[in-house]
């Protein structure tokens, strides 16, 4: 659909931006693919299994402004159609967070977290404490959890280090005199 040299001149005009913005080289053209609509840029990760699968697309779509009897006014006053730009930045939602999951092996970075931190008390004494820090975080923009169950700390420590929690944030008799709490990263690094 269309005519050739539109479609060619479209696909030149998507090489130069590649070539700008991604560099010559690192990409590849698949001759003859496309949208029966126009020329099209997919951008394609591998997951861990080194599958390749499409995830964002940019399109240029020659037809629908036609069919729809789209037309702008050009600087020398005559009417044009004009080309319509499609773009979905991350395809499917489902399978973009399936391997920036598989990709950070699950630990994804702390803005991304569920779970940004987890306050844990060392014993029933200081449970109010740590709700405290916890309400405190919460009100800086954190999302954050205390465990205050019976488990021993060891135990929490161990199932925030599982849900890989970035921050464990540990509340003793000590902590909590000083007005503090001892942080630990879940790549079991102890900041103190």
């Amino acid at each position: 659909m269309g005519d050739l040299a539109t479609w060619q001149k479209a696909e030149q005009a998507l090489r130069n931006i590649l070539d700008q913005h991604v560099g010559p080289g690192n990409y590849w053209v698949e001759e003859g693919d496309g949208a029966f609509y126009g020329p099209k840029m997919d951008i394609v990760m591998e997951d861990a299994l080194g599958r390749s699968w499409q995830m964002g697309t940019i399109q240029l779509d020659f037809q629908l402004p036609r069919r729809f009897g789209c037309t702008y006014v050009d600087r020398d006053g005559s009417e044009k159609t004009p080309v319509v730009i499609h773009r979905v930045i991350y395809g499917s939602m489902e399978r973009f967070i399936g391997i920036l999951i598989e990709h950070t092996a699950g630990a994804l970075p702390i803005w991304l977290a569920p779970v940004q931190a987890r306050v844990i008390p060392i014993t029933d004494h200081q449970v109010a404490y740590a709700a405290e820090v916890a309400n405190q975080l919460r009100k800086a923009g954190l999302r954050v959890e205390v465990d205050d169950s019976a488990k021993r700390m060891n135990a929490k420590i161990r199932d925030a280090q599982v849900q890989k929690v970035p921050y464990m944030l540990v509340v003793g008799k000590r902590e909590m005199a000083q007005a503090q709490v001892a942080v630990r990263l879940r790549s079991e690094e102890d900041l103190g």
